[in-house]
């Protein structure tokens, strides 16, 4: 039987994508799940997809019922990583919308008691963020903040502040699935 791999999802946040795609590449067993969104800031930051999927499984959103959703009623996922994320998606997600494949995604993987770890990209009043030209300041709004908050109290959901943490929680559940 397969062991169960990680899930990745990637939207169309430019927050810093090339340390989480960094991340990505040291992994084994991940497939990468893109947005539409996601295809256009991959595009931006030149990062090429046809490069990923050389050493990873691409699922790229082009279905309306979004069906490898249906691998998590497979044990095909142990794990299901939205990393960075909108806050369009994080928006869909607390309201329970799930009407695209990443959103569709994460409402799956809790369905099925699948831990989620989610890398926002709205997490603080004032923060720094990457761009394709460099790195600037943002002010995300009450609203985002909000969202960002409220995600944080969904079961199997952990919410993470950045690459490093991220990491880390994807290390310890790794280690954890190890025993």
């Amino acid at each position: 039987m397969r062991q169960p791999r990680l899930a990745w999802a990637i939207t169309g946040s430019g927050h810093y994508i090339e340390a989480c795609l960094e991340l990505v590449l040291t992994l084994k067993e991940v497939d990468l799940y893109i947005s539409q969104a996601g295809e256009e800031v991959l595009k931006m930051y030149g990062i090429d997809l046809k490069k990923l999927s050389q050493t990873h499984a691409v699922y790229r959103d082009k279905a309306r019922s979004a069906p490898p959703v249906g691998l998590f009623y497979k044990n095909y996922y142990h794990t299901f990583i939205m990393a960075p994320t909108t806050s369009n998606t994080i928006a869909k997600c607390v309201l329970g919308i799930a009407d695209s494949l990443v959103t569709n995604l994460y409402a799956q993987a809790g369905k099925c008691r699948i831990p989620s770890i989610v890398y926002p990209c709205d997490i603080a009043p004032e923060m720094e963020t990457t761009a394709p030209s460099g790195t600037f300041m943002v002010y995300p709004r009450k609203i985002e903040l909000e969202a960002t908050e409220k995600i944080r109290t969904f079961e199997y959901t952990t919410v993470v502040e950045s690459v490093d943490e991220l990491a880390e929680k994807i290390n310890f559940r790794l280690n954890l699935l190890q025993g």
